[in-house]
Parts: C-alpha cells; sequence; structure tokens
C-alpha cells in the first residue's frame, strides 16, 4: 500500500506545497507553513486522503431555538399524529397494507392542507390521473387546490418540483419511482434508496415538506432497504382489519412529535371521518357481561383508549393444542399461559386458547397483561366481570403484579366511559377518586383469589 502524500498548508494564504519551507512562495510570509495530517489512512481510494473540508459551526447544549412552525390541516386525527401539524422541510414516510386506505387518507389530507393555504402537488406513480380524480369526485375534493400529475420518473419528478417549489408534495408511491443513474428495476432496494435519498434532500434543502407512500411486505414491514426510515423524520403505519371499518394511524418514529401517538379513523362510503372518542367506538358493539370479555384501559401515545378484549377457551381435539392471538403478541400470551400454570397452579394443557383485540386495534404494551390474564380465567371459569370494571396491569414471570406508567389518564378515561371499579397492581400513583372503586392487587395470585374465588 502506498503511503499517503504529506502536504504542507500556508495559514496565511491557502497554498500548497509537498515540502516544507520558512517561506511562502505565494504569499512571502515567514514561518505560516504548516503540516497537514490526512483526514484518514485506508487503502487505496477509500479513505478521505489529505483533502479537507470546510469547519462547521459548533454550539452549546444552552442555546435555544424557536420551535418549528406547523400547519394545520383541521383533521385533528392526523395533526395529532404528526405532532400538532405538519412541518415545513420535513420527510414523512406512510406505509400500509395494500387496499387499507392510504391513497384516500392522503388524498383527504392534500386537500386539507390546500385549504389550509399551503401550494400541495400530489404525484401519482400507481393511478392514472383520471382515477384520481374519479376518488377526489367521490370524497367531495374536486375544488381543493391542489396540484395533479402521474409520473414514475424521478429526474422529471424533481424539475417539476424544483421548479414549482410547493410547500407539500405528495408521492405515491416510492416504490413506483426509478431513478435513471441507477441500473435497476423499480421497486428494488438501490431504486427505494435512491429515491427517497433524492426527495428527502429536497425537503431539507429547499423547505418544502415531503409525505411519500411505501409498500410493506407480508411480515407488515416497510418494504425496501432499512436506511430508508432512518432518513425521513417521520414514519407512520397505516393499520387495520379488512372486516372492521376502523382505521389506526400509528407513528412509529417523529422527530417533532411524540412516537407511538395514533389516530383512529372510520371508513365510510365518503372516506374516512375521524372519530373523536375511539375508546367509545370501540367499546360500543359489546354487549351484556359475557364470560371471556375484559374491558382494558390502555394508553396509546399520549391518548387513553379502552378496548375489550375476549378470551376462549374449548377443550382440544388434538394432541398439541392451538393458541391463537388476533390484536396481540402471541409469545406474550404464552407467558402469561406459563405464569398462570407455574404459579397459580391453574392448568391449560389439552385446551384451545383464543385470544381477541376486539375492533381490529392492536395492542402492544406490557400493561395488557392483566387484562388478558382476567379474560382467560373468566372464560376458563365460565364466569364473566362486573360490566363496569376496568382492568390493566403487567405481570412479571415470578406471578408479581407491576404497576403501570399514566395510571391517573387511564382511570379519568374509564370514569368518563360510566366505568366504575378498576383492578389494577399495588404501588404507582394510583388515588380513589368519586365514582371510581380502586381494587389494588400484589401478584397474581390474590388476583386470582379475590376476583375468581379459586387458586
Amino acid at each position: 500500500m502506498a503511503k499517503a502524500q504529506t502536504i504542507f498548508t500556508c495559514q496565511s494564504c491557502g497554498a500548497t506545497s509537498t515540502k516544507w519551507s520558512g517561506r511562502c512562495d505565494a504569499c512571502g510570509e515567514w514561518n505560516t507553513i504548516t503540516e497537514e495530517k490526512p483526514l484518514s489512512q485506508g487503502p487505496g481510494k477509500k479513505s478521505l486522503g489529505n483533502a479537507r473540508g470546510r469547519a462547521i459551526p459548533l454550539t452549546d447544549l444552552s442555546s435555544k431555538e424557536a420551535p418549528p412552525p406547523r400547519t394545520a390541516s383541521k383533521l385533528d386525527e392526523l395533526d395529532r399524529v404528526l405532532g400538532g401539524g405538519l412541518v415545513p422541510a420535513s420527510a414523512v414516510l406512510v406505509g400500509g397494507d395494500p387496499g387499507i386506505g392510504k391513497s384516500t387518507l392522503l388524498l383527504q389530507a392534500a386537500a386539507a392542507f390546500a385549504n389550509a393555504g399551503l401550494s400541495v402537488v400530489y404525484i401519482s406513480g400507481e393511478e392514472a390521473s383520471a382515477q384520481v380524480r374519479l376518488r377526489a369526485q367521490r370524497l367531495g375534493l374536486q375544488d381543493a387546490p391542489v396540484k395533479l400529475a402521474t409520473e414514475t420518473n424521478l429526474r422529471d419528478i424533481m424539475t417539476t418540483l424544483d421548479e414549482t417549489r410547493p410547500d407539500l408534495a405528495i408521492v405515491d408511491s416510492i416504490q413506483t419511482m426509478w431513478a435513471d443513474n441507477v441500473d435497476s428495476a423499480p421497486g428494488s432496494v438501490s431504486q427505494v434508496r435512491a429515491s427517497a435519498h433524492e426527495l428527502t434532500t429536497f425537503a431539507k434543502s429547499r423547505g418544502s415538506a415531503v409525505i411519500m407512500v411505501g409498500h410493506v411486505t407480508k411480515e407488515g414491514q416497510l418494504a425496501g432497504p432499512r436506511v430508508v426510515e432512518h432518513m425521513v423524520d417521520t414514519v407512520l403505519y397505516f393499520e387495520g382489519e379488512r372486516g372492521h371499518q376502523f382505521r389506526i394511524l400509528r407513528s412509529v418514529k417523529n422527530r417533532f412529535g411524540a412516537a407511538d401517538e395514533i389516530g383512529v379513523f372510520e371508513m365510510t362510503g365518503a372516506g374516512l371521518s375521524e372519530v373523536k372518542n375511539p375508546s367509545a367506538l370501540f367499546l360500543q358493539e359489546r354487549s351484556q357481561p359475557a364470560p371471556g370479555s375484559v374491558v382494558f384501559a390502555g394508553i396509546e401515545g399520549t391518548r387513553p383508549v379502552l378496548t375489550e378484549i375476549q378470551a376462549l377457551i374449548a377443550p382440544s381435539p388434538h394432541s398439541q393444542p392451538r393458541r391463537s392471538v388476533v390484536g396481540w403478541d402471541g409469545s406474550r400470551l404464552a407467558m402469561i399461559l406459563a405464569v398462570l400454570e407455574s404459579r397459580c397452579g391453574i392448568p391449560f394443557a389439552g385446551l384451545d386458547v383464543y385470544l381477541n383485540v376486539a375492533g381490529g386495534m392492536r395492542i402492544k404494551e406490557p400493561a395488557a397483561d392483566l387484562a388478558v390474564a382476567a379474560a382467560l380465567l373468566s372464560a376458563r371459569e365460565d364466569a364473566s366481570l362486573p360490566p363496569e370494571t376496568v382492568v390493566f396491569g403487567e405481570i412479571s414471570l415470578s406471578g408479581a403484579l407491576r404497576p403501570v406508567g399514566q395510571t391517573e389518564n387511564r382511570l379519568k378515561e374509564a370514569q368518563k366511559l360510566g366505568f366504575s371499579t378498576a383492578i389494577l397492581p399495588t404501588g404507582g400513583k394510583a388515588t380513589a377518586t368519586k365514582g371510581m372503586a380502586l381494587s389494588q392487587m400484589e401478584d397474581l395470585t390474590s388476583f386470582v383469589g379475590n376476583v375468581f374465588g379459586a387458586g
């Protein structure tokens, strides 16, 4: 490997030479020539070598900056997930299953931001202009001042955006874009990475907000390289079950707001309508108390949401009993069953276990452990809990119950919807209020004994 050549630079005029001398030949100054160390050492041309860049300004942590300006769309559920509105020069990636309603949501968002005074360009790479216009007519948005184009050539798209300089550009979708400087097919890893990089760079350099639609894989992850999610400022997932009319817009990354925030929509014939009180909507179809039905008081981002957890226990005709879960983590269900059997002596061998979160909701927080255990025990013992009871708490492998965060918000939401009793772990910041009785348990054994009279 060739040794990196040493460079000598004059600190007065910046002239360079390959050897040191006392006087600069360019400006005539004395004792201004110093040796410049190479930035890095590496094989061949892969290192940075001797070429030096500019020094960047450094600030301290006490420097104060004004919060970024935001534009509200007047769609409260969308604004909530974005952190209060759309931030200029931000890059947003929206993913979801095919047919879940991503294009409908973004067309409604484009019209809302355009009516709020922003210049909006909607670029579709999947549908013809006539299809987008038909959807706009069906949604009653045909009069919104949104500029429409259908194109997949990234160079033409970037040229158009650079000339028009819109406040918001929506690209549907990133997998259909192709850059002519990348030798691969549209949708490939290199094409998706290059397209996302160009659009994100445009957003940062021109001050325009960019929203990109991303396809998802069969595992539910955004298709393409993971680096795309690191490039953008905000990553949103549009979730929902085909058999339910509810749709959840979930923020999994947001540099300008809270992560894990959700917005709830209802799919109707006139498009997506906002759900102001998701707890009441998820519980509106709940019938009279039945064995295996438990109401869980959860937290999604900063919002308390009450959902119904349903369990069914049936004798299994097979040697390997089934464990079927919808809306919750299957491995965590296995853990709860093991704790119930090991610590409480309640066996589930030879029994099929079915668990469902009603309304198409997906719960990820461990605070649902106690509600799941209550639903399983209620189904197994064929004994229903009182209808005005909510349950939440985390279960450890030792059988102990651990308090969870935002207890007061959970209890306030439950009381607002007419619940008068809460079963929760001992400790935490829970305080009894008028109209709400608290039943606090230390471990799973005491919970089983006090609630179901077994253990």
